[in-house]
C-alpha cells in the first residue's frame, strides 16, 4: 500500500496557489494599517511590525510551497519522483498550510495567526483536509525507515540538479566526510582557529572562488554551486562552511564597483585563497542600523586615516584584507557618507592579533561558531591608501555594500541548512542506536515525527534557497527570496539543533556531545547577516510596497 497521496503533484500546485492567495489577502488586510497617502508609512510599519512581520513569514511560507511543488513536478516529468521525495513534501505542504491557518510560530514565544488581522483562512481547509492523509504517522515513520536507507547520502530526497553541480555536490559532501566532520567537534571544545592547512586544501579545491570568472582565477560557476558548497561545509561544521562569506563579498564589491587596478591587484588572489578578506561593518551602537555608522576616515594627502570602534569582526586577525566601511563625510548623517575601503593588514599571530599601526583589538568569546574567532577592532589613524578607496568613489560605500545582501544572505540560508542536516544526522544516528522498551527511541511516534519534520522542512528550506539562487545568476532582483530563504531556514536550522539534543536527552546536554555544539551554533544563524526581525521587517516592506 503507497502513502503517496494520490496526484500528489496537482495537490501540491493546490497547495501553494492557497497559499499565496492568503498571503496576498493578508498584505491586503496589512497594507491600510501602514500606509498613508499611498505611501508606506515607516512608523506604523514599525508600530504593526507583529502583523508585518506575520506578512513576511506567510510570504515565506507560500514560497516555500510554490519551489517545492515545481520541483516535485520536475521530477515527476523526468520519472524520479519517488517515495523518498513525495512523503516530505506531502507532510511539508500540509505542516506549512496547517500552520498558515492556525498559526505561524516566527519563533517559539511569537505566534502569528491570519485572524490577527482579520484575515480568513477558511479557504485552505479544503487543501489541508486532502493533504491529512499525507501527514499520517505512518507516513512520518516511513520518512525514518527512507532517512536511514539514506544515511551517507547528500540528502534523502534526489536534488533535481545537472550532472556538473551533481558531482560538485558529492565532491563536497564526500571531503566534510573525511576532513572536517571527525575533527570538528575537538577544535570547537579547544576553541580553535580553523587549521591553516585546510583552508589551503579548501582554496586548491577553488572555494574561495567558486563564483569568481575565471578571467579572475575563479570556477565560474554560480550562486546555486555556492549553496551546494556552503551546505556541504556546514554540515561538517558552521565555521569551515562559513569561510568563503567574506571571500564572497569581497569578491562581489570588487568585481561590481573596482576600479581595474584594484581587480588585478585583489580578486586573483582572494580567488586563490592566498589573501583572506574579512568584513568590517558593524559597530558597538549601530547594529543593524549601518547608516548610524560613526567610524570615520580623513583624507591627508594619499592616505586616509581611519579612527573608530568596529565589533564582531569575524576571522579578523588572520585577515589580510578588510572591507571597510566608514564615514568619509563628517557632516553626513546617514548611509550617503559613507564610503568603502579596501584596507590591507598583516595577519596576526599568537599574542599579537592586529601588529599593525594603528590599530588594536581583542578577541569576543562566543558559544558557538567558533574556528574563526569574532574580534572587537579600534583604529586610531589606521593608515588606507587613497587608491584603495573602493572605486574612487567617496559616498558610496552603503549603495555598494546592499548590493552584496542578496548573495550573503543566500549563502546563509545554505549554511542553515547544512547545520539543520548535521542535527538530523546526529539525531537519527542517535534515535536508531538507543534503545529503550525493546526497541529504538526512533519507533516512538514523538521522536519519529521530530525526525519527520526535520526532513521535510530541509527540503523545503533547500528548495526556497536554491530558486533564491537561481535568481541570482540570471541576474534578477532577488532581495526578497533571499531574506524568504535566510529568515526560514535560520528557524528551521534553530529548530533542528533544539530536537536533536532533546531525542538525545541527558546526553545531549554534554559539551563533549557533538549536538551540544551544533545548538550553540544554530543559535547565530537567526542573528547575523540581518536579525530575524529586520529580515521580515524588510521582507514586509518590499511585499507592501508591490500591495501600493
Amino acid at each position: 500500500m503507497t502513502l503517496v497521496l494520490p496526484n500528489l503533484t496537482d495537490l501540491l500546485d493546490a497547495a501553494a496557489d492557497e497559499a499565496a492567495a492568503l498571503a496576498a489577502a493578508i498584505a491586503g488586510a496589512v497594507a491600510p494599517r501602514v500606509t498613508a497617502d499611498g505611501r508606506l508609512d515607516r512608523a506604523a510599519l514599525d508600530a504593526q511590525q507583529h502583523a508585518a512581520h506575520g506578512l513576511a513569514w506567510a510570504a515565506a511560507y507560500a514560497e516555500t510551497l510554490r519551489q517545492a511543488a515545481a520541483w516535485a513536478r520536475a521530477l515527476e516529468a523526468e520519472g524520479r519522483l519517488t517515495e523518498a521525495e513525495a512523503l516530505p513534501a506531502q507532510l511539508l505542504a500540509h505542516e506549512y498550510l496547517s500552520q498558515m491557518a492556525g498559526g505561524i510560530p516566527m519563533n517559539q514565544g511569537e505566534i502569528f495567526r491570519p485572524v490577527d488581522v482579520l484575515a480568513s483562512a477558511e479557504r485552505l481547509e479544503p487543501v489541508i483536509g486532502r493533504l491529512r492523509a499525507g501527514a499520517s504517522q505512518a507516513v512520518k515513520l516511513r520518512i525514518v525507515e527512507l532517512l536511514d536507507q539514506a544515511r551517507g547520502r547528500p540528502s534523502l530526497e534526489a536534488s533535481g540538479l545537472d550532472e556538473t553541480l551533481e558531482a560538485v555536490r558529492d565532491q563536497f559532501h564526500a571531503f566534510t566526510a573525511e576532513k572536517i566532520a571527525p575533527f570538528a567537534h575537538g577544535w570547537h571544545l579547544r576553541d580553535e582557529l580553523i587549521p591553516l592547512s585546510l583552508l589551503q586544501e579548501l582554496g586548491d579545491l577553488g572555494v574561495f572562488g567558486l563564483t569568481a570568472p575565471e578571467e579572475w582565477g575563479g570556477s565560474g560557476l554560480g550562486k546555486v554551486a555556492m549553496c551546494i558548497v556552503s551546505e556541504a561545509l556546514s554540515r561538517g561544521w558552521i565555521g569551515t562552511g562559513s569561510l568563503g562569506t567574506r571571500s564572497e563579498i569581497a569578491a562581489e564589491l570588487i568585481l561590481a564597483h573596482g576600479t581595474p587596478e584594484q581587480k588585478a591587484r585583489f580578486l586573483p588572489p582572494i580567488a586563490a585563497g592566498t589573501i583572506i578578506p574579512t568584513a568590517v561593518f558593524t559597530e558597538p551602537d549601530a547594529g543593524s542600523d549601518l547608516g548610524s555608522l560613526r567610524t570615520r576616515a580623513v583624507r591627508d594627502g594619499d592616505v586616509w586615516r581611519i579612527s573608530g570602534a568596529k565589533t564582531w569582526i569575524t576571522h579578523a586577525a588572520r585577515a589580510d584584507l578588510m572591507t571597510l566601511l566608514v564615514r568619509t563625510d563628517p557632516n553626513s548623517k546617514d548611509h550617503r557618507g559613507l564610503s568603502m575601503f579596501l584596507a590591507e593588514k598583516p595577519r596576526g599571530v599568537d599574542g599579537a592579533p592586529f601588529p599593525a599601526k594603528g590599530m588594536s583589538g581583542g578577541e569576543i568569546g562566543v558559544i558557538g561558531y567558533r574556528g574563526m574567532k569574532e574580534y572587537e577592532i579600534a583604529f586610531d589613524g589606521f593608515e588606507v591608501p587613497h587608491a584603495h578607496l573602493l572605486g574612487g568613489q567617496e559616498g558610496q560605500g552603503f549603495v555598494q555594500l546592499m548590493a552584496t545582501f542578496e548573495s550573503a544572505r543566500i549563502q546563509t540560508a545554505a549554511r542553515a541548512i547544512g547545520v539543520a542536516q548535521n542535527a538530523l544526522d546526529l539525531a537519527l544516528d542517535y534515535a536508531l542506536q538507543r534503545r529503550q522498551f525493546g526497541g529504538p527511541i526512533a519507533d516512538f511516534p514523538r521522536v519519529a515525527n521530530k525526525l519527520a519534520m526535520m526532513a521535510a522542512e530541509i527540503l523545503g528550506a533547500r528548495r526556497l534557497a536554491w530558486f533564491a539562487a537561481r535568481a541570482k545568476d540570471e541576474g534578477r532582483r532577488c532581495d526578497l527570496e533571499a531574506g524568504m530563504a535566510k529568515l526560514t531556514a535560520a528557524r528551521i536550522a534553530w529548530a533542528a539543533a533544539d530536537n536533536a539534543v532533546q531525542i538525545h536527552g541527558g546526553t545531549g546536554f554534554a559539551v563533549e556531545q557533538p549536538v551540544s555544539r551544533i545548538l550553540a551554533d544554530a543559535r547565530i544563524l537567526n542573528i547575523f547577516e540581518g536579525a530575524g526581525e529586520i529580515q521580515a521587517q524588510v521582507i514586509a516592506r518590499r511585499l507592501l510596497e508591490g500591495a501600493n
